[in-house]
């Protein structure tokens, strides 16, 4: 990458432009002040000059610049910005002082105060308020105060009391160019309270209230004489009422006695009339339950005998599918039974064949052995096999801890009883195989004689020719 260009007068020429561009933009970004809805800078430092209103009066700036509702630059080390609160605020005034009749009186009130919107009234208020915003409360007051006495004064007490606004009027008009010279302004003015320590104030409405009290008295006795005598009529009409009433109810008795008789002598005509009228609605009734009978057991015979039409039809198809269900289980039974026996048998057949098979084989193999080894071995291994023999024909009496021998023959028994186990065991032998333990014994020996004869006649037949060479 060339990097010619970046590092070139043209590149560091761009680069220095944007450079001074962004510390122009931080600059201007601290020099520049906005002022909030509620509040109003000024810049102080500009050259002083002076300006005449409308009215001709000549004011003079002293380089001062009221902002608010927007911005200003204000330039560092050359000018200075301050901030003045336009807020309302409410300051309680309190006066005690005599009215034109010489009562003392006490009048509580509530101002609204703020600084004045224009630029001469915040150039005031700053010139003389500017950090000091208790001294605004303290000033309004004292002010206030000064000029509600004053409005005390030329009023008397009744005035007060019938109009306050004209009081609250009356000291506005008496403070309001102290306070615009001093760049302030009231909102409003309230009379909250007023009061006095000889109670003159409630005296005043003691006339009214006697008289209101002895109207009401008046009033109340007009109105308890009405109720009187609208009670006193209310009585005579119900006495007149109760009069009529009981004049009525003996007519009344009249006739109901007299009906009463009447009903009396009619009565045994009444009651055979309702009687006989009885008896017959109650054949008509006992004919209507008979039908109504005979058609429930009509009705009871027939879903009856419908239920049991249904009830031998349902078991009949029941029993039918059943047979159908019994005989297909039955022949799967079969099918399944026999199945079964013809793989038993295979498996038999296969077994027997496997084990024919096999039994077949060792006895092939067994005489092959046999014929392989010959008599003198075979005997070899009787003979070897004749020590084990003996204890096992022994070990039962190995066995035995203490004997006791009860016999006629005495302890020899016991020898007589071991050679006759091994006679047993010669006669098993010549039994089975056809030669006895003598044989064996006869045969090895032999066998052994001749071996060692052969031997030495084989040796001989080597010395000879030795000797002959």
């Amino acid at each position: 990458m060339d990097l010619s260009f970046v590092f070139g007068p043209v590149g560091l020429t761009i680069a220095g432009v944007a450079v001074a561009l962004l510390v122009a933009f931080l600059i201007a970004r601290g020099m520049y002040r906005v002022a909030a809805p509620d509040e109003a800078i000024i810049v102080t430092g500009r050259r002083a000059r002076r300006t005449t209103d409308a009215q001709g009066k000549e004011t003079s700036l002293s380089g001062q610049r009221v902002v608010h509702g927007s911005g200003v630059f204000v330039a560092p080390f050359f000018q200075k910005a301050f901030k003045v609160s336009l807020r309302s605020r409410a300051i309680g005034i309190q006066g005690v002082a005599q009215t034109s009749n010489g009562i003392t009186i006490q009048v509580d009130a509530v101002a609204v105060v703020k600084i004045g919107d224009s630029d001469a009234a915040i150039r005031a208020a700053a010139q003389r308020f500017l950090e000091q915003d208790k001294q605004i409360d303290q000033f309004t007051q004292e002010v206030l105060s000064g000029s509600l006495r004053a409005s005390i004064g030329g009023s008397t007490v009744k005035q007060i009391i019938e109009d306050r606004a004209a009081l609250g009027d009356a000291v506005l008009m008496g403070a309001r160019e102290s306070l615009a010279n001093q760049g302030l302004d009231v909102d409003s003015f309230q009379i909250k309270e007023i009061s006095d320590q000889l109670d003159y104030i409630s005296d005043l409405g003691r006339p009214e209230q006697a008289l209101v009290r002895q109207a009401a008295e008046i009033a109340e006795a007009e109105a308890d004489k009405k109720a009187q005598q609208a009670r006193i009529a209310a009585d005579e009409a119900i006495a007149d009422a109760n009069r009529m009433l009981s004049l009525k109810n003996a007519a009344i008795q009249l006739e109901t006695d007299k009906a009463k008789a009447e009903a009396e002598a009619a009565k045994p005509l009444a009651d055979a009339r309702a009687q006989q009228g009885i008896i017959a609605e109650r054949e008509l009734t006992a004919q209507r339950q008979a039908q109504l009978r005979e058609a429930e057991l009509q009705s009871e015979i027939r879903v009856v005998a419908d239920a049991e039409a249904y009830r031998i039809r349902q078991i009949a198809e029941a029993q039918a599918q059943a047979a159908v269900l019994t005989a297909n289980a039955d022949r799967d039974r079969r099918i399944a039974e026999s199945q079964a026996l013809r793989a038993e048998g295979d498996a038999e057949a296969e077994a027997i064949l496997a084990k024919g098979k096999a039994e077949a084989e060792a006895t092939r193999l067994r005489a092959e052995a046999l014929s392989e080894e010959s008599e003198a071995l075979i005997r070899l291994r009787l003979v070897e096999s004749l020590p084990e023999i003996a204890r096992r024909l022994a070990e039962p009496m190995s066995n035995i801890d203490q004997l006791t021998v009860v016999s006629t023959d005495g302890a020899s028994q016991l020898g007589k009883n071991v050679v006759s186990g091994v006679t047993q065991l010669d006669a098993m032998l010549s039994s089975t195989l056809g030669v006895g333990v003598k044989d064996l014994l006869g045969g090895f020996a032999g066998g052994a004689a001749a071996t060692a004869a052969a031997a030495a006649t084989h040796g001989n037949g080597d010395a000879a020719p030795a000797e002959r060479s």
